[in-house]
């Protein structure tokens, strides 16, 4: 027995959170197969480097499917159930137990791989990962089928390799990711990801991140305090400290390397062709033809808000080989959430189990304000027509405004657009309005469920401002219920058509033409979907203003949503009536959602 295989502690499993999606399986391929640790494995790659990843196997003799899960991130506290934010490889005792091999990589020159770090996502990790895969397959521990699975990072390098067709990669699951990292990631909406950015490279690439050594003993003795029943109590004390975790994370200093691609997307980066960060996966979604599954939380804003949906409706893969589920609203540490759901995707395709996967609809979506999961074959529904709701004025900017079916009288209102972090003269908001509120009574039960788009006319006094969007839904009890958010920089307005899907209309934010001040332009822009239930007397909500922390929620209520440094100037801001500002939603047709 060598160094790599001495009988280490056993690993705490945890399923903590929505593990699936309105259903239940029937039938399991293994269950109860026990789970060990081949810590410190090295894959040899291109360049002579090597990549550092975990194993875990199923105790139970026998060969298993691989489930290969590949980031930029270092992989010593992972396991431990530590609430950390690159958390997101689920718990490798679920799938242990369940007859699967977890294989858990550092990208090169993370954590204990060699090789010298390129940009993140760059072609030579998808190389890496490729070579994982074939690696991971030729196992004695493997029976040569490889699967994927992760969240975040490790859910958006699942597309990227799969584009490749290795030839023994089966199919993949993947949880919250992008498509797109240039308008996704890093120029969310026409400005660049600054919070995000912060939070991520300081909580995540410092020296420490770098240097840190945990034994597979010593995370395993932790995971039985964060994955025991302490762990809701754990989750609950994350989310009351959230703000300041991050406030800590985004003091922090990254490494040299990690700086410089920072520097770039901050402050050189402006379009896609001067920013180092690679495209994506989108440009090469035709290519997968492997089954997946992939799942978009609801609750994201600014961050993993639409490459699901780009993924699904692009991938080259048989319409009856993939499926997506929109998730609620879920701010999880570490990523537990879907592990159950994954396996039993993994069990009907790499075992033909018939445990009723194959039957599921090919979309299901959480509706708020049912509290359940709609199905659909498409999103947005086919069962479903475009509702136009038009704005219009209800009296001073303060007051509350209109949304309606019918015709809007000429008008307008405006609101005053503060930079962010600036101060202000006590008692502003008594004189002048920072954000306008309109409303729509529903008279009758109404289901909406798909692509959320608003359109506006729209002036300013400067050459630039900043609008950010949300809708809600105000229940019986005037609780407001979060549901959608978008966001526009009127100086990067132009649409890319050939981009866009029917759930985002695509803004090049590298164009920019700055406004006339005072001239109106229109804006056109997508809310991130938002399936919710309105009651016969529950309201929608739609909420302008031009600063994201104004309008968004806190992480700790369950959405990732980071502030953005917007708008650019103290100014004032108009949106003009009379027809041309409206915002559509999808009304389904609700004898046809299960």
């Amino acid at each position: 027995m060598d160094r790599h295989d001495h009988p280490h502690i056993p690993l705490k499993g945890s399923t903590f959170g929505r593990q699936y999606a309105g259903w239940t399986p029937t039938a399991r391929a293994f269950d109860g197969l026990g789970s060990r640790t081949l810590a410190d494995q090295f894959v040899p790659v291109s360049d002579g480097a090597r990549l550092h990843a975990d194993v875990y196997v199923p105790r139970a003799p026998g060969r298993y499917p691989a489930v290969v899960a590949f980031a930029a991130y270092s992989t010593e506290e992972h396991t431990a159930g530590i609430p950390t934010g690159s958390n997101e490889i689920g718990s490798p005792p679920v799938f242990t137990d369940r007859g699967y091999c977890p294989v858990i990589v550092e990208r090169r020159g993370m954590g204990r791989s060699t090789g010298e770090q390129v940009v993140f996502f760059d072609p030579r990790d998808v190389d890496d990962h490729e070579a994982v895969i074939a690696w991971a397959a030729g196992q004695p521990w493997c029976n040569g089928d490889v699967v994927l699975f992760g969240t975040s990072y490790y859910g958006m390098t699942q597309p990227l390799v799969a584009a490749r067709r290795p030839p023994a990669l089966r199919g993949f699951f993947a949880n919250e990711m992008c498509t797109d990292f240039y308008r996704h990631l890093v120029a969310f909406g026409g400005v660049p990801a600054l919070f995000f950015l912060n939070l991520w490279m300081g909580a995540n690439f410092t020296e420490r991140n770098y240097d840190e050594r945990l034994s597979p003993d010593r995370r395993a003795l932790i995971s039985h305090v964060t994955n025991s029943m302490l762990h809701p109590l754990l989750e609950k004390i994350v989310h009351r400290n959230v703000s300041r975790m991050f406030d800590s994370f985004m003091a922090r200093t990254p490494v040299e390397t990690v700086r410089r691609m920072y520097a770039n997307w901050i402050f050189d980066g402006k379009t896609r062709q001067t920013s180092t960060i690679p495209e994506g996966s989108t440009g090469l979604l035709g290519d997968i033809d492997v089954p997946f599954v992939v799942v978009q939380n609801l609750g994201y804003f600014n961050l993993h808000q639409y490459g699901s949906y780009d993924l699904f409706e692009n991938a080259g893969t048989a319409a009856q080989d993939r499926w997506m589920i929109l998730g609620a609203p879920q701010f999880d540490l570490p990523v537990y959430a879907w592990q159950e759901e994954a396996l039993a995707f993994f069990d009907h395709l790499l075992h033909g189990v018939d445990n009723g996967y194959g039957q599921q609809p090919r979309v299901r979506y959480w509706i708020d304000g049912a509290e359940r999961f709609g199905t659909a074959t498409t999103f947005p529904p086919a069962a479903g027509a475009v509702l136009r709701l038009n704005l219009s004025s209800g009296g001073p900017d303060e007051a509350t405004h209109r949304l309606g079916t019918g015709p809007a009288a000429a008008g307008e209102n405006t609101w005053v657009a503060v930079p962010l972090g600036l101060p202000t003269l006590g008692g502003l908001d008594d004189v002048a309005a920072q954000s306008l509120g309109f409303e729509f009574r529903a008279d009758r039960p109404l289901l909406l469920a798909g692509a959320v788009t608003a359109n506006l006319r729209f002036s300013c006094n400067e050459i630039d401002s900043y609008l950010i969007a949300r809708l809600s839904r105000i229940g019986d009890d005037g609780a407001r219920h979060q549901l959608s958010m978008g966001a526009v920089r009127p100086a990067a307005r132009t649409e890319e058509p050939e981009r866009s899907t029917a759930n985002e209309i695509v803004i090049d934010a590298g164009r920019r033409e700055p406004l006339v001040p005072g001239e109106p332009v229109t804006l056109r822009f997508s809310l991130t979907p938002a399936p919710t239930l309105l009651g016969p007397g529950e309201t929608l909500r739609l909420d302008i203003a031009s600063r994201s922390d104004l309008l968004r929620m806190s992480p700790a209520d369950g959405y990732a949503q980071f502030d953005l440094p917007a708008p650019p100037y103290l100014c004032r801001n108009t949106v003009h009536f009379g027809g041309d500002s409206w915002i559509e939603v999808y009304a389904v047709d609700q004898d046809t959602v299960a």
